[in-house]
């Protein structure tokens, strides 16, 4: 584990400061899917896009950094598209676990002290998670 932690230490300046925050898992998993993705495509968006892909499998976006989620697979409806589809210019969750159950969001937007999560919908939760995330990492960027 300790090797993990030292690799992961390693990696945090050359990955964004949203992930930089984040666990060793979530550097290791961005950066690596990167590496590859950057083999594959060369150094640009579309590799870019390929890792945060691989990391909401496996993270979700809570304020300015990204936990592990109780379930891995997609994020939200378009992390689910094959990979032609999936360079639409829909709009993505912004990292929010947007397939998560209600209760999660709840939780998440309590952690985010977002107003009256229980009297929410899903959809609205997904919207101000996101907001709320935004707005961290906006003030984290400050510091």
């Amino acid at each position: 584990m300790a090797g993990e932690h030292e690799e992961a230490e390693k990696m945090r300046d050359d990955v964004p400061s949203t992930i930089a925050r984040s666990d060793d898992k979530a550097v290791r998993t961005y950066k690596k899917t990167l590496e590859s993705a950057e083999d594959s495509y060369g150094d640009g968006e579309r590799a870019h896009r390929a890792a945060y892909a691989s990391l909401k499998h496996t993270h979700e976006k809570v304020g300015d950094h990204w936990e592990p989620k109780d379930e891995a697979g997609p994020s939200d409806e378009q992390a689910e598209k094959s990979t032609p589809q999936s360079r639409s210019d829909d709009d993505t969750a912004g990292g929010v676990d947007a397939k998560a159950k209600k209760s999660h969001l709840v939780d998440v937007a309590k952690k985010l002290d977002i107003d009256d999560p229980d009297g929410k919908n899903k959809d609205e939760l997904v919207k101000e998670i996101e907001k709320a995330n935004d707005r961290e990492t906006a003030r984290a960027r400050k510091t």
